[in-house]
């Protein structure tokens, strides 16, 4: 097998388990390395009893999204198939990825499509990857995207190590966008699969307001730390009009203000040719319903 499954999970047991045996049933016998981040209602203890075949990493804290970072320290496939503790590749799927990634050497992100369960509908962000207004470089084999999903793409292990994971500064919350940019900026392709399928039974465990703020300020983060002046003025303009106007909100802009030093130290403005597709997307993205800032 040429991909390790990655999975993240804190606090949601039951979902991980129930993941964790779909991943346990796949025709490829993928390894599976699974970070417990801190969980405080039996996970590790579970997992270790349940799956001892699988690499389990315990974390003293919850580093969120970082803990993939250490997961793919550990990972020794060529690929690297991101899940969450809610979400599962179907069989053939990781396979399929694979071959995409051996043909076409200068992709390092393949994002599935997803499907909803129960009832397996597609998640709505499915018609924006699949209809993406991005130019297709000759021989891409499925639409350009600028981002992916972490929790539903296969990335390339090395490409993930080259761009240095995701930000530690993130921690948690639409942080697949600045690592997008990094790869982007070194001449890396993301692209979606429609044939590379994973199915996501969304747990009931969450903490919408805490992923509302912490999403929102990233964003802004993000735009600051990546895009041009002009580009980041218009995309922040066009944020702050969609934005309920709650608390929630209140505390993740003056999150985002409050990092403003850092944003402005670590600044590094993408080449023109990846703005150019980024700048491509603002409009679809501000338009989307899969992406609005509400809990």
């Amino acid at each position: 097998m040429r991909c390790t499954v990655v999975v993240i999970t804190r606090d949601r047991r039951e979902s991980l388990l129930h993941t964790l045996g779909r991943l346990a049933g796949l025709p490829e016998r993928p390894p599976v390395i699974v970070v417990d981040n801190a969980s405080r209602d039996g996970t590790a203890e579970a997992v270790a009893l349940l799956f001892p075949e699988m690499t389990l990493l315990r974390s003293r804290d919850n580093l969120g999204a970082v803990a993939r970072n250490l997961a793919v320290d550990h990972v020794r496939t060529p690929y690297t198939a991101f899940c969450d503790d809610d979400t599962w590749w179907e069989p053939g799927a990781l396979t399929r990825a694979a071959a995409l990634l051996d043909a076409h050497p200068r992709i390092a992100a393949v994002t599935g499509r997803i499907l909803v369960e129960p009832g397996g509908r597609e998640d709505p962000i499915v018609a924006e990857l699949r209809e993406s207004p991005l130019p297709r470089p000759p021989g891409l084999p499925g639409p350009a995207l600028g981002s992916f999903l972490a929790g539903a793409s296969v990335l390339r292990t090395g490409a993930f190590r080259e761009a240095g994971g995701f930000s530690p500064r993130l921690w948690f919350g639409g942080e697949e966008e600045l690592l997008a940019a990094d790869l982007m900026t070194r001449g890396w392709h993301l692209c979606y699969a429609d044939d590379v399928v994973v199915h996501h039974a969304p747990s009931p465990l969450r903490e919408p307001h805490l992923r509302r703020r912490r999403g929102i300020r990233n964003t802004l983060w993000y735009t600051w730390l990546r895009r041009p002046p002009r580009s980041a003025l218009r995309r922040t303009r066009a944020l702050l009009g969609t934005l309920p106007r709650d608390r929630v909100t209140a505390l993740a802009l003056a999150e985002a203000a409050a990092g403003l030093p850092w944003v402005l130290r670590e600044r590094r403005p993408v080449p023109p040719g990846v703005e150019a597709r980024l700048r491509a997307l603002d409009e679809p993205q501000r338009r989307s319903k899969a992406r609005r800032y509400v809990s």
